[in-house]
């Protein structure tokens, strides 16, 4: 079991599809283990976003994310990672396939409606950003035994 961040943006969170954002994820078996709405202030925007310092578009990032709350998840399941990135799309809406997240609600590089980790790595540096160890919470579901065959 592999734990990953998501961010459902201040766009999600505006355009009212945080519940059906999170339905795709708990509809493919993925677990939510820690969940709150934030204001991210421009400290921890910075530090999210560290490795778009001095880029072009850093700037209206910050701008972005920091211009409402948003709803920031750690979901846990096989693959996680690379699952969630599959669910979300690619990044540009009009570019995305029918039936991911952002080939179904964006049509836009910006307004992209959420962020992912982009690697295990990544996720363990972002989770520690956003959740402290108590907020992350580990339990049993009867279901996660239907979700994945024990040779997978």
């Amino acid at each position: 079991m592999e734990t990953t961040l998501l961010i459902l943006k201040p766009d999600a969170v505006q355009r009212g599809l945080m519940g059906r954002i999170i339905f795709r994820f708990e509809d493919k078996g993925f677990r939510i283990v820690g969940a709150k709405l934030i204001r991210i202030d421009s400290d921890l925007a910075s530090r999210h976003y560290a490795e778009h310092v001095g880029k072009p578009f850093y700037d209206g990032l910050i701008a972005f994310i920091t211009s409402c709350p948003v709803m920031v998840l750690a979901v846990r399941g096989t693959n996680a990672v690379a699952t969630a990135r599959k669910l979300m799309g690619k990044t540009t809406g009009w570019e995305a396939e029918p039936g991911t997240i952002r080939g179904d609600f964006s049509n836009s590089r910006s307004f992209n409606l959420v962020h992912g980790s982009d690697s295990a790595e990544s996720a363990q540096r972002e989770l520690a950003l956003f959740f402290s160890a108590d907020e992350i919470h580990d339990y049993a579901r009867d279901v996660d035994a239907w979700l994945t065959a024990p040779d997978d």
